[in-house]
């Protein structure tokens, strides 16, 4: 079976087992490693893999050809994107109108976040421009953008960058809705059987529970530099209940942000009932 998921330690942790042959009876793994915006360009088009983590965001670019599987993505709580500038900014979030704003990608959550929280936020909005996400932080201390959304492991670096933070997404939406934040979804390819897939990948992440000294070396190997530190961090921020079990709380978190969405003309209109 062909998946493609990112080289992040929370994925490495959550598919380490079905890697390494530890699901029993699950098929074995051909693994792609790749940025989460490869794989929304993959799951939109004809190129798509059998199972691939892609952001929630992208799901309805993804529907007709792909199932949600509701174990292994990512959702939670305390764990969205921040947007961040130097020190030297001045002013709150309503400064950034008309300010250049780094994205990681244009079919992210995070960029669904950020669009819905600035349409409240920022009047008269702001110039987007979409670079990759390890790119971001240091655009933003070099000037060449004004602020940056950012995602992952840069929640806790970003000091070291001499930079702020002027909003968290994931404050936002969580006093907004009470709900959890849809960040990246698994997909399966709608000729599969995605409870036998859910069932495989769900105990992947129990095992990793049960051994989690196991998938260390595996872990760090593909988070390269990062400190071990950081990536324990990650993993725990990133994978939670959620990721053993989507449920109607996760489900009804992944409704509001693309019924939202949809409804601000920020992804194509579909029927929510596709997701289930």
């Amino acid at each position: 079976m062909k998946i493609a998921f990112s080289p992040c330690p929370n994925d490495t942790f959550v598919f380490h087992a079905w890697v390494h042959g530890l699901v029993p009876g699950a098929p074995a793994l051909d693994v792609t490693y790749a940025d989460i915006d490869v794989t929304n360009k993959l799951a939109a088009g004809p190129g798509g893999l059998d199972v691939m983590k892609i952001s929630y965001a992208a799901l309805p670019w993804a529907l007709k050809e792909y199932a949600l599987v509701p174990c292994g993505g990512a959702l939670g709580r305390g764990n969205g994107p921040l947007v961040l500038a130097k020190e030297s900014f001045g002013g709150e979030p309503g400064a950034l109108t008309g300010k250049r704003i780094a994205v990681p990608s244009d079919r992210s959550t995070a960029y669904l976040l950020f669009r819905l929280w600035a349409a409240q936020r920022v009047p008269g909005g702001v110039d987007v421009v979409v670079m990759p996400f390890d790119a971001i932080m240091p655009a933003v201390r070099d000037g060449d953008v004004d602020a940056g959304l950012v995602i992952h492991e840069a929640r806790f670096t970003y000091p070291s960058y001499g930079l702020r933070k002027l909003a968290d997404m994931g404050e936002w939406w969580e006093a907004d809705t009470g709900l959890p934040i849809p960040l990246g979804a698994i997909v399966a390819r709608r000729s599969l059987d995605r409870d036998r897939i859910a069932a495989w990948a769900r105990a992947s992440v129990e095992y990793a529970w049960a051994h989690p000294e196991a998938s260390r070396a595996y872990v760090l190997e593909h988070a390269q530099e990062m400190d071990p530190s950081v990536a324990k961090s990650h993993i725990e921020l990133y994978v939670n209940r959620y990721t053993a079990e989507l449920g109607e709380e996760g489900y009804a978190a992944v409704e509001a942000l693309l019924g939202r969405a949809a409804r601000e003309g920020l992804v194509p209109a579909f029927d929510l009932s596709s997701l289930r």
